[in-house]
Parts: C-alpha cells; sequence; structure tokens
C-alpha cells in the first residue's frame, strides 16, 4: 500500500496566481508533513504568503540564477512549484530543478478554463507532455475509464475576483515596495502602468459591458455567415513564448488578409478580444485600419471580451493562435485553424489547410477524436475549481495535494492504469 505522505518532501514555491491560492496550498502540503519555502519578489509576494517560510529576494535579477541554485543546496529541495515555467525566474529555477532531479509542480490556467485550472509536471503549454502525446496513446489510457463529458462553459469565471487580485498586487508593489530595489517585472510594463491599467479596468466595465452587448447584438441579427478570430493576451506567455507573431496586430493582418482572399463576399469575420483585455494594445483601431486597407470595413467586426457561446453557437469557424478558448470550438465540432504551439494542435481535429483555403471551405474536425483527448484532459491534468474565488480554491485544493504527493505524475498515472478516481466538476462561484 502506497501512502501519500510529505515527509521528507521539501517544497520550494516561485511566484503564483495574485491572491491566496499558493499560501492555502502550501499550509496543506505542510499539514500533510512536507516543509514548504516560498521565495517573494515584491510587496505582492510578500503580502500573499502571510505565514512562515518566506524567503525574500532583495538583489538585481542577475543575481537569480546563482540565488536559486544556493537555494535549492542550502534546503535540500526536492519540489519546484510555479505559475507559469517561461517567465526569466522560473524559467531559470526550473532548468536548475531538471539538473538537480528535483521534481516540477507547473500550474496554468485551465486548458478548458474557466471551470478547471491546469496541474502537470515538467512544464505547461508549448513545453506540456501533451504535445508529444497521440490521441491513440490517450484512447488507451482510457479503456478503464467513463469519464462524464460536462458541458463546455460558456464564460470566463471568477472574472472580479481575478481582476480585484491583480490591482490588489501591483498597488502593493507601486506603493509599498521598499526593500526590493532590484524588483523587475516579468512584463514590458511598469508596475505602474499595470496598476492604472488594472483599475481603468474595473472603473471601464460597465461602458465595456454596453459596448460589448451592442457589437454582440449587431453581428446576432445581421443575417450573414461569419468566422470568428480568437484574440489573446499579448503579454501571455501561451502568446509571448509558443507563437510565430511577435504583436496581436500581425496575426490581426494575417487572418483580415486571408480572409479578404479566399472567404465568400457575403462572409463576415468577427475579433473576439480576450475577456482580461485591458487596452494596453490598439486592437480594435487596427482591426478597423486593417480590414479598410483590404476593402472588407463593412464585413469586420470587434467585440470587446464578455461570453463566448453566443458568438461560437453561429459561427461558421474559428481561427487563433493557441487560445485555450478554441476548445469551446472543437467541443462544437467548428472548423479550427490555430497558428502556435498548443496542447489541442492534434492533426485528427485541427485544420492543416492555408488560411484563404480554411476561410473558402474549412475542412470539418474529427468530433471522436476530440471527445477522448478532452477526456483523456479531464481524467489528468485539469482540475476542477479556480484561483481567485474562494469556493473555486476550496473545490481544487481538496484534491491537488494528492496529486502533488503521488509517485506519479496525472499522465503518467493514467497510462499505468493506476490514477487515483477523480472528482467531479461542481459547478461553483
Amino acid at each position: 500500500m502506497v501512502r501519500l505522505t510529505g515527509d521528507g518532501r521539501r517544497f520550494l514555491f516561485l511566484q503564483g496566481p495574485h491572491g491566496p491560492y499558493f499560501a492555502r496550498l502550501g499550509r496543506l502540503l505542510r499539514s500533510a508533513g512536507a516543509e514548504v519555502w516560498r521565495v517573494g519578489f515584491n510587496r505582492g509576494d510578500q503580502f500573499f504568503w502571510p505565514h512562515k517560510g518566506f524567503i525574500p529576494f532583495t538583489q538585481p535579477q542577475e543575481s537569480w540564477p546563482g540565488f536559486v541554485a544556493e537555494l535549492f543546496e542550502r534546503h535540500a529541495i526536492t519540489d519546484l512549484v510555479v505559475y507559469g515555467d517561461t517567465r526569466f525566474i522560473h524559467a531559470e529555477a526550473v532548468a536548475e530543478a531538471r539538473r538537480r532531479g528535483v521534481c516540477i509542480h507547473v500550474f496554468e490556467e485551465g486548458y478548458l478554463r474557466p471551470w478547471w485550472v491546469t496541474y502537470e509536471r515538467g512544464g505547461s503549454n508549448g513545453n506540456s507532455r501533451l504535445m508529444t502525446l497521440g490521441i491513440d496513446d490517450m484512447r488507451k489510457a482510457l479503456k478503464n475509464c467513463d469519464t462524464d463529458l460536462i458541458d463546455a462553459p460558456a464564460h470566463w469565471g471568477d472574472m472580479r475576483q481575478h481582476v480585484f487580485y491583480g490591482a490588489l498586487y501591483h498597488a502593493l508593489v507601486m506603493l509599498a515596495n521598499r526593500g526590493y530595489r532590484g524588483f523587475r517585472p516579468h512584463r514590458a510594463l511598469t508596475v505602474r502602468e499595470e496598476f492604472g491599467l488594472y483599475l481603468r479596468r474595473l472603473v471601464s466595465m460597465p461602458l465595456h459591458a454596453l459596448e460589448r452587448r451592442l457589437a454582440t447584438w449587431r453581428i446576432r441579427t445581421g443575417g450573414f455567415p461569419y468566422h470568428l478570430a480568437l484574440l489573446q493576451l499579448e503579454h501571455d506567455s501561451s502568446f509571448r513564448d509558443h507563437s510565430p507573431f511577435n504583436t496581436m496586430t500581425e496575426f490581426v493582418e494575417v487572418c483580415i488578409e486571408g480572409f479578404a482572399q479566399g472567404a465568400p463576399r457575403h462572409h463576415h469575420l468577427v475579433f473576439k478580444a480576450h475577456p482580461l483585455e485591458d487596452g494596453r494594445t490598439r486592437l480594435k483601431q487596427d482591426i478597423e485600419r486593417l480590414a479598410q486597407a483590404h476593402g472588407i470595413e463593412g464585413r469586420v467586426h470587434f467585440v470587446r471580451g464578455g461570453k463566448l457561446a453566443g458568438l461560437l453557437n453561429h459561427a461558421r469557424s474559428a481561427v487563433t493562435i493557441n487560445s485555450t478558448a478554441a476548445q469551446q470550438a472543437l467541443w462544437r465540432g467548428m472548423p479550427l485553424k490555430v497558428f502556435g504551439s498548443a496542447v489541442y494542435d492534434k492533426p485528427e481535429f485541427v485544420s492543416t489547410q492555408k488560411l484563404p483555403e480554411f476561410f473558402a471551405a474549412p475542412t470539418r474536425p474529427n468530433r471522436r477524436a476530440y471527445r477522448d483527448y478532452r477526456r483523456f484532459l479531464l481524467e489528468t491534468s485539469q482540475l476542477p475549481g479556480g484561483y481567485y474565488s474562494a469556493a473555486g480554491r476550496r473545490q481544487l485544493l481538496r484534491q491537488v495535494v494528492d496529486l502533488m504527493l503521488a509517485p506519479q505524475d496525472p499522465y503518467t498515472a493514467l497510462i499505468q492504469g493506476i490514477a487515483a478516481p477523480r472528482q467531479q466538476l461542481r459547478l461553483v462561484n
């Protein structure tokens, strides 16, 4: 009998989702017998880790590789815990962990978001083990599983809490960061600019909601066939590190050019902004400018955030770089074209056509293959719950510690037929 225990395990946490999730997770690991430390890089990290084991990093960023290597050595670290694996401080720590044989636990937003989060070992997104697993491998692992295929969610979830914790975090960094002179954000904007964007987003939510309803109403009552382009955040790691584009405007231009060349002249193109788009890029203006340059300005629309289901339900196809929202399109059996590295980019259900050909006559996905893929995710890396709401955290924490203490990662456990039963999704607010 294998007994799950934290005895002898020594966890090092780096940066996590804004809010108290990492602190609650660390407390549970301690109660399981593990030792836990967290490195903080600013006052926001410190505020959200109120108990023992906090290690401030106040040196210049160039000192980080040596600092983290010394931490691994001094505390005999057995496990590294990160939220995303590509920002500089995490990438350096992951590389050091691999050299030492340390177990790497990676959290991310859910591949089937919003009612799930992602837990993997070794890497996520373009670095995920899913990139090398084929549908046949997944089907073999699922032979003895009877997963309930829950409907694809229609909205983001935890939006107000997500924005609130982001605003609080950046306010702390901006106003109380004395002692962390070496702190450097992993994004291009300054902390003051980030805080301003969060604050402006909170204030402008009612106005944006009205604008979104009007734009959606025009599309739904227009009576024209349309294709949906799913926009992403330029500063998000999935775009920044696993995309062929440098800016979202480059993707917009490729979409508009391909649409102008291939789509029937009575079809329209709808650009759907990411729910957390905060105005740091001039997407709407760029879309209008490029549509006019290609002579299709009357056939191109922009929708600012909001729910996706109403637009997806009537769309002919979807185009994306590597947005997780594309999984909602596949769930509906819609043709899908992707440009970046994505965990769902499988030849069974993602189009390999050139973009003008795709807009002219998109090929349909193999829905049975996608359902098998989705069942595999629900049995392995997708955990019900969320980082930002209290109810979502409770649901997530009920099972994530067991997965972290298990000897095998979730994919290996299912493939070997030794995975524990999974908790079914319960909708939380």
